[in-house]
């Protein structure tokens, strides 16, 4: 719990023996100032791997969930079947890409009053090879069409994040591959709520990486943000023809807040 708010974290992974148990270890070890544990229930969406991932994961103490189909949004959606009476859910990778010390920032944030609350690994450190080249030119890219599209200025479009229970319900997430993150934050936009950036440090990932490893697993996932951009806008355009796009400021609850905290 953390001000009387129930933290449910889900942890979509893939052949991530090699860093999976310190991932959970590090969730759990979260504390408040009073000492008790953050984070009430850790789920593990265990997407086709072929190495002892699940068994890993379930000996560290996480809930873990079977998805056979690929995706990173079906996983993502198959856990949130299983998180019960959550009032905040915090989204990270299996990969020890992220510290799990600075999850707490975010759900803060979230229990605060903020919809969404984004890792933002542009601003934070980055250990070099962290982020392969064409990983950071996809992000500056989609960034740069949801500023053109929607005058949302946004830094990244990590997978560290948390969101409220009842944000998550209005957005009414869909997407079942790579476009989970970038349609949670342009829905958000598109719907004006409160979305917070904070800085979040990034380390070379444990294992190897079944998107940015791969050039089909490149390809695959640029494709999917870009499609998703575009479903987004032209749903917006079919619906709402005459719609002002929001305007670009940082002070105002649709737009991206950034807090930096180095």
């Amino acid at each position: 719990m953390y001000q009387k708010k129930r933290i449910v974290c889900i942890i979509p992974a893939r052949d991530e023996a090699q860093a999976i148990q310190q991932v959970i270890s590090g969730l759990q070890a979260l504390s408040d100032d009073n000492g008790h544990s953050i984070i009430d229930d850790i789920l593990v969406c265990d997407n086709g791997s072929t190495d002892n991932t699940a068994t890993l994961a379930h000996a560290a103490g996480a809930q873990v969930i079977t998805q056979p189909q690929l995706g990173y949004g079906i996983a993502c959606l198959t856990a949130l079947g299983k998180a019960k009476n959550a009032d905040i859910l915090l989204f990270i990778d299996g990969d020890n890409a992220f510290s799990a010390t600075q999850a707490t920032p975010l759900i803060h944030t979230v229990a605060n009053g903020a919809d969404l609350a984004i890792g933002s690994r542009t601003l934070g450190k980055m250990e070099q090879g962290a982020l392969t080249l064409p990983q950071r030119f996809g992000n500056r890219l989609a960034s740069l069409l949801i500023r053109w599209l929607w005058g949302a200025t946004v830094t990244d479009l990590g997978p560290f994040r948390a969101i409220s229970q009842g944000a998550l319900n209005r957005l009414a997430m869909e997407n079942k591959t790579f476009g989970w993150t970038i349609e949670m934050q342009v829905k958000a936009i598109q719907q004006k709520m409160t979305t917070v950036e904070h800085p979040v440090d990034t380390f070379r990932r444990l294992g190897h990486s079944k998107i940015s490893g791969t050039v089909n697993g490149t390809i695959g996932a640029g494709v999917g943000i870009l499609s998703m951009i575009a479903k987004l806008y032209w749903r917006q355009d079919k619906h709402n023809p005459k719609e002002v796009r929001v305007p670009n400021s940082r002070n105002i609850s649709s737009q991206m807040k950034v807090k930096n905290e180095h």
